[in-house]
């Protein structure tokens, strides 16, 4: 397995965009509970902090897309500059207006500001991962395993890193952080043209298409809501059990488990040669998903919940890689990038989704009644992912990556 891995970074300028693609997208992990935990600090209202960081996702949603549109037609370096200055000091105004504890009015547009000039770093980076192996798109598997994984960690670190800098340092600590990793990783990734994917302008007279259309980009976009939503409810879920069992100090520990679980499948998934279709594995990661959330609804033990989730978490990375996989089969090399973005932005989208849905169950019926949300939507993803699987075989292409 390890040697899978040590031959992708030996690829020139790969380890480069990695390390800049991992400290610039660390914030994922960071920036909702960074802003969760300054405005409720300086305001006393957890639900002030709830709207204010569904503001920054929503404009994140609308944002994301078109960012990575742009990259496709004009290049990352292009867009990526001044849209990282601008994320900065649109960061810097919301932590200033919070520590001056202005009207609270002001904290919603400084908060859409800084979502809508966010970019989806984890599309633009598998993006290059296309480029950079378009000699040998045999590989890209391994290469979208290994950000699987970096994924995992981004979303086991973050989080504890952000709280404590906020409980024991400043409230604004956290976020400030957060903004801190996107501004040096964005220019860090922004600073290398070689690995850059070229420009793909469209040809005079034409009009540029939205990637949504692609009706095998339609089916995957819901599925991967929906997969978000598992994700945002077993968070949930997960801190709510803990707490009812009298550990809550151990919340973290049993969403470590389920984090691990993926990534050690995503470790091992990426060292394998696979022979099947992209299209059956990702419906086979559906349909296990779904078999492995049946477990932790029958579960009353902390520590045996501990080793189901690590269980159940090693179906999610079997399910994302091939996910991202067949949209690189998808879309044509000129949307590549936006295509990624825009099944990255479902999966965060997803999460808040979940997370809110998860919150009233545990609220109205308890945390264990709290996983059940999680196996209905991935059920509701299986059912999605089956009935439209003939349009994804239809419009599944052999792998293209991106050419000059």
């Amino acid at each position: 397995m390890p040697s899978a891995y040590r031959e992708l970074l030996t690829v020139p300028g790969a380890r480069s965009f990695v390390a800049a693609g991992f400290v610039g997208r660390m914030p994922m992990s960071m920036v909702g509970i960074g802003i969760v935990l300054l405005v409720s600090a300086v305001t006393g209202s957890y639900g002030i902090a709830g709207a204010v960081t569904a503001t920054m996702s929503l404009a994140f949603a609308a944002g994301a897309p078109l960012s990575a549109r742009l990259a496709d037609r004009h290049g990352q370096r292009r867009v990526l500059l001044p849209l990282t200055l601008a994320n900065a000091a649109s960061f810097a105004l919301f932590i200033g207006l919070a520590y001056a504890e202005l009207p609270t009015w002001t904290l919603f547009p400084t908060a859409a500001a800084a979502g809508v000039t966010s970019v989806s770093l984890g599309a633009w980076v598998r993006a290059r991962w296309s480029y950079v192996l378009r000699e040998a798109p045999q590989r890209l598997h391994t290469a979208f395993s290994f950000e699987s994984v970096v994924d995992e960690a981004i979303f086991v670190a973050g989080p504890m890193l952000v709280t404590v800098l906020a409980t024991a340092v400043h409230p604004a600590a956290g976020l400030a952080a957060a903004a801190l990793c996107t501004l040096a990783g964005s220019l860090a990734l922004a600073a290398q043209p070689g690995t850059e994917p070229p420009p793909n302008p469209h040809p005079p007279g034409t009009r540029a298409g939205s990637v949504a259309r692609n009706p095998g980009i339609a089916v995957l976009t819901p599925v991967f809501l929906m997969l978000g939503m598992v994700f945002g409810a077993i968070d949930v879920g997960g801190v709510a059990f803990a707490e009812e069992e009298g550990r809550k100090a151990l919340a973290g520990v049993l969403l470590g488990c389920y984090a691990l679980g993926s990534g050690a499948a995503a470790l091992w998934y990426g060292a394998r040669n696979w022979r099947r279709p992209l299209s059956r594995r990702f419906l086979a990661g559906l349909v296990l998903l779904t078999a492995g959330l049946v477990p932790p609804v029958l579960v009353g033990n902390l520590y045996l919940m501990m080793a189901v989730v690590f269980f159940s978490g090693l179906a999610i990375s079997p399910t994302i890689i091939p996910g991202y996989g067949l949209v690189e089969r998808l879309v044509p090399p000129r949307q590549l990038t936006e295509g990624l973005a825009l099944v990255s932005t479902s999966v965060g989208i997803g999460v808040a989704f979940g997370s809110s849905l998860s919150g009233r169950v545990v609220d109205g019926f308890g945390a264990r009644a709290a996983f059940l949300v999680p196996l209905g939507c991935a059920v509701v993803a299986a059912v999605i992912g089956i009935a439209g699987s003939r349009a994804i075989r239809k419009h599944e292409l052999p792998s293209h990556s991106i050419a000059q």
